[in-house]
């Protein structure tokens, strides 16, 4: 999976070192829970939520010719 939890403490926060973290990327929040995602380096990325809750994240990836 391209996704990676991130932890979220007891009092909700999230504590990242920037310098371990893939540039790019994205941090998901939904619903108490984080997730980290790698941005690939030529695609469409697509967060889809149902309800007020992110349910997917897509990928539509490509190359320059």
């Amino acid at each position: 999976m391209r996704m990676r939890d991130v932890e979220v403490d007891s009092k909700g926060n999230i504590n990242l070192n920037t310098k371990e973290i893939p540039n790019p990327c994205i941090i998901v929040i939904s619903k108490d829970k984080a997730k980290m995602i790698e941005l690939p380096s030529f695609a469409e990325t697509t967060i889809k939520t149902h309800q007020g809750k992110v349910v997917r994240v897509k990928w539509n990836e490509g190359e320059d010719f």
